[in-house]
């Protein structure tokens, strides 16, 4: 016993001895273990860069981002601006939805339910505006009759401003005033290697931070079903799982370089890349969708692809940087400043154009009316030219959709583009934009997106041609359309 007594008395005698020579070694050094105890309780060394973005690299031992000195890099105060201006969005769908109808849908969570009843969907959004003005992606709100946001428990109806299919973003308004707007920082400053931090409700759970740096810029994953998609993604490692539809990406100072758009995955969850629609073209859609109510989209009239090793050879190209101009608009932008198939874009306005992602980016940027000066190699020399850029008709002014609502056969149409119909082959149609459950259309099986070419061979150009021709025939009729996905069909029924 009394040995057992003095052994435990020798060792507190120890402990108190090396306490205290520890204390005398350290002599108020600030890094190591006490830097890690500062930034967990909030208290950050005035030396640490807690807002600098870090390469992902620059880890300590443990995996965790360092700032200059060592010290830990905390995410915690881009996490708290960040996640008060991200909002949870529910749409409601009358009707069912026995299986996931696109791929977008994975990224999408959208409860099935029987014939008749409600289907469910939820996603996130981002507060653009104090105002309530709030920015999320197309595929959440798509074809939905209702659609609410949360905010801090609180729910709000939300109104469709606009949509853009070409980016996948739709802008929402509500009632409410002093909201926590989200800063907005320019996605052209955003590095690859610089950490990013998504946020969203995955799975519908409460608002969730993930962080990871940025992969890729500039990615093509072709996923956006539009005549003239613009796809320029943010690639990430954060991530990003069903629910996270509409986030925010933002860099460590809790400003919004991208909305979280998709994920590449076979499963719908997580698997290592996420996507996101760059913070300067959301800017943008959401300006034109605030002023016009539609994007206005500028064009050069000409269509071109990406320079590979086979074109660079054959154009005896000294590398495989730009993208060749494959057809020109007869009457369009490029044929009156001279642009020829073959010449290959190197530059727009001083930005540097290497891939078809870097120029429909770029693009994005204009309306129509604006012009833009155009850098091409032909023939081995650099030349210049200056362009008027266009809409969608051929001409410079601001582009109005033209909607017609055919109420006696339950939907509404909108006319088709000299572009699009150019780029598609067509000379007639129009398109399907909405339906009325149980109207005519959805009965005789039509879709959202489709456009209607021809009915018993008779070109479609208007809308109110067409509803009149439908309203007083008899027998037979065949009609001829094109699909979302550019198949032609023909459709036949009986009257």
């Amino acid at each position: 016993m009394k040995r057992n007594i003095f052994t435990v008395l020798l060792s507190l005698l120890a402990g108190f001895i090396g306490a205290y020579l520890f204390s005398k070694l350290d002599n108020g050094n600030t890094n190591g273990t006490q830097a890690v105890e500062l930034v967990r309780q909030g208290e950050v060394a005035e030396s640490l860069e807690i807002h600098r973005p870090v390469p992902y690299a620059t880890t300590n031992v443990n995996g965790l981002p360092k700032g200059e000195g060592g010290d830990i890099l905390s995410f915690s105060e881009a996490s708290g601006v960040a996640t008060q201006s991200v909002v949870y969005i529910k749409t409601y769908t009358q009707g069912a939805y026995s299986r996931r109808s696109t791929w977008l849908d994975l990224f999408f969570e959208r409860s099935p339910s029987r014939e008749g009843g409600i289907a469910l969907g939820s996603g996130s959004g981002v507060i653009f505006s104090d105002d309530g003005y709030i920015v999320t992606n197309n595929h959440v709100i798509a074809n939905s009759d209702k659609i609410e946001v949360v905010h801090n428990k609180r729910t709000y109806k939300a109104k469709l401003i606009g949509t853009d299919t070409s980016t996948d973003l739709a802008l929402l308004k509500i009632e409410a005033e002093n909201l926590p707007s989200i800063r907005v920082a320019s996605s052209r400053e955003l590095q690859v290697g610089d950490w990013v931090l998504a946020v969203g409700n995955p799975f519908n759970l409460a608002t969730t931070v993930t962080a990871g740096i940025v992969s890729a810029k500039g990615r093509k994953i072709n996923i956006l079903k539009d005549v003239f998609p613009i796809e320029s993604f943010i690639q990430t490692d954060a991530a990003i799982n069903p629910g996270n539809s509409g986030g925010a990406l933002v860099n460590v100072d809790g400003d919004l370089v991208g909305i979280n758009t998709a994920i590449l995955s076979r499963t719908g969850s997580y698997a290592g890349y996420g996507f996101a629609v760059p913070s300067d073209i959301v800017a943008k859609v959401v300006n034109d969708l605030k002023k016009y109510g539609e994007v206005q989209k500028a064009f050069i009239g000409a269509e071109v692809v990406e320079v590979d090793e086979q074109i660079s050879n054959k154009l005896n190209l000294d590398n495989v940087d730009g993208i060749v101009v494959s057809r020109v608009d007869v009457g369009g932008a490029a044929e009156k400043g001279g642009v020829e198939v073959g010449d290959v874009i190197v530059e727009i306005d001083n930005f540097e154009i290497n891939t078809e992602a870097d120029f429909a980016e770029q693009l994005s940027f204009y309306v129509p009316g604006d012009e833009i000066r155009l850098k091409y190699i032909r023939n081995g020399k650099l030349m210049n030219t200056y362009l008027v850029l266009t809409n969608l008709d051929g001409t410079t002014g601001i582009s109005k959709r033209e909607v017609y609502n055919a109420e006696s056969i339950g939907a509404t149409f909108e006319s088709v583009p000299k572009f699009e119909k150019t780029k598609l082959g067509l000379e007639s149609g129009i398109r399907v934009m909405s339906l009325k459950r149980g109207g005519l259309l959805d009965r005789m099986d039509l879709r959202k997106g489709m456009l209607i070419l021809a009915i018993n061979r008779y070109p479609v150009n208007s809308a109110e041609d067409f509803t009149e021709i439908l309203e007083r025939i008899r027998g037979r009729v065949i009609l001829e359309v094109m699909t979302e996905r550019g198949d032609k069909k023909y459709y036949s029924y009986y009257f």
